[in-house]
């Protein structure tokens, strides 16, 4: 869903909103860079619908908040591996 910014913002807010998916979730489920998805529910989302905005503004800081959990958990999964 490369094509269609527009559709591609709605889509992937949607996402994010209903599955809780990080930037880096929802990039690679559409196919696209972190990057684009940032700009698309930071910027393109905010004028588009501002209330979905809101919405995905709200999942996202909760995934900043707790993304040192994730990481200590993703090294705590990679060493027992190694064991």
């Amino acid at each position: 869903m490369k094509g269609m910014p527009e559709e591609r913002t709605i889509s992937a807010a949607e996402y994010i909103i209903e599955s809780g998916a990080t930037v880096r979730a929802a990039a690679k489920k559409f196919g696209v860079s972190k990057s684009t998805i940032h700009k698309d529910v930071s910027e393109r989302l905010r004028r588009l619908n501002p209330n979905l905005y809101l919405e995905v503004k709200n999942v996202l800081e909760k995934n900043k908040r707790e993304r040192h959990i994730r990481g200590g958990e993703a090294t705590k999964e990679k060493y027992a591996k190694l064991r």
